[in-house]
């Protein structure tokens, strides 16, 4: 069974969390790593399949129209996820839980409830944040995951929350979350409507520890660590104790090496070129979504590059592989990548004018065909 006392893992988060981030972050020494968020209903829906071309085992739900393609909900590789990879969960029925949890049990190794995004798509039905407003079902939506899904699979279920508005208030509820059976208790160490751009309390840590102690369930503490380094010295200087982990997100959207071990060498994270180079190979080698490709480049990249806007620009995979071969080691430019675009937005534009020229010739020529039938001959006149 997965343990997580003392690790350092990447956060659930949604778009940044795809597989070539948590296969990034894992080959640079992240010790366990999240999934986005993935809603209940949507995965209930979702049919498992082989993926082997990729070795990915891909969870799809399949079209209602013959022509358009599976739609791709969740995607693992098992070769270098196993033992390491969490499904977070977004729930708000015990039923739905356990129904969507029992589906993917067998690819993933634990269960996590989110409890602590205020974002809108996360708290719509009472899931999410909201959870916390609903203790009594967050309670009962856990302990029927422990009943159901965790024991009879020998694997973890755990649960991410946001603090309460007070430390007492927050304990209380920590006190009745770690009584449901689960195995760790992640806590973002900010309040709902606190922004990551402020400080996290950590004031209650010592105090949460102590309750998931006594509880045999570890802790893991989220909110404005940096890298491993910092998440060492968190460790050592301010929480005084080795066994509470640590969960990056905002760093790790915006560079996944943030998790390799400090040396005298390596003191610094990859550069962003670099990891840009490295982000695409994993995106490339997994089919990844271009958009999502384009979205965590987007992050990577810093704003003040040039090569920010040139990636936004990109609509192929073999532009962004062009745009890329442009960027020097320091972030500079070898030639200016914008005429090459530019050509194929002309390209592009004029490809569709000829599609939609070639429509509009069968268009009349079945309107054509339907006239000619349509006239009377002069023989039945």
């Amino acid at each position: 069974m997965v343990t997580y006392a003392g690790k350092l893992v990447l956060a659930p988060m949604v778009r940044a969390g795809e597989l070539p981030t948590r296969l990034m972050a894992l080959a640079h020494g992240a010790d366990l790593v999240w999934s986005p968020e993935i809603i209940d209903k949507k995965l209930v829906q979702c049919v498992r399949r082989e993926n082997t071309a990729l070795q990915t085992v891909d969870y799809v739900v399949p079209s209602k129209v013959q022509a358009r393609p599976e739609t791709l909900v969740f995607r693992t590789y098992p070769k270098l996820e196993s033992s390491k990879l969490i499904f977070q969960l977004g729930s708000a029925s015990p039923a739905l839980a356990t129904q969507a949890a029992l589906k993917v049990i067998g690819d993933v190794n634990g269960i996590d409830i989110n409890a602590g995004c205020p974002k809108h798509f996360s708290i719509h039905s009472g899931m999410g944040s909201a959870l916390l407003r609903t203790p009594d079902m967050l309670c009962l939506i856990l302990k029927e995951l422990v009943k159901n899904v965790g024991k009879p699979h020998g694997k973890p279920i755990s649960v991410k929350i946001r603090l309460l508005d007070s430390e007492q208030d927050t304990l209380q509820l920590v006190t009745c979350l770690c009584a449901t059976g689960i195995s760790n208790l992640t806590v973002h160490c900010r309040k709902t409507e606190m922004r990551n751009r402020e400080q996290p309390i950590t004031d209650y840590i010592a105090a949460i520890y102590g309750i998931c102690q006594s509880n045999n369930v570890s802790l893991i503490v989220n909110g404005a660590i940096r890298d491993r380094a910092h998440f060492h010295e968190l460790q050592s200087n301010h929480w005084n104790n080795t066994k509470i982990g640590g969960m990056i997100a905002e760093c790790a959207e915006r560079n996944p090496a943030v998790f390799d071990h400090p040396t005298s060498e390596t003191k610094d994270v990859l550069p962003w070129v670099a990891a840009c180079r490295e982000f695409l190979q994993w995106a490339t080698k997994f089919d990844n979504h271009i958009g999502n490709t384009k979205y965590m480049l987007s992050r990577i990249v810093p704003g003040k590059s040039k090569f920010f806007q040139f990636f936004a620009r990109c609509k192929t995979p073999e532009e962004i592989d062009y745009v890329l071969e442009q960027l020097t080691d320091d972030g500079l430019t070898l030639t200016d990548p914008l005429e090459y675009l530019e050509k194929c937005r002309t390209l592009e534009k004029a490809s569709k004018n000829a599609n939609a020229k070639q429509k509009r010739k069968q268009a009349d020529h079945t309107n054509d065909n339907v006239k000619k039938q349509k006239t009377p001959l002069p023989s039945d006149i």
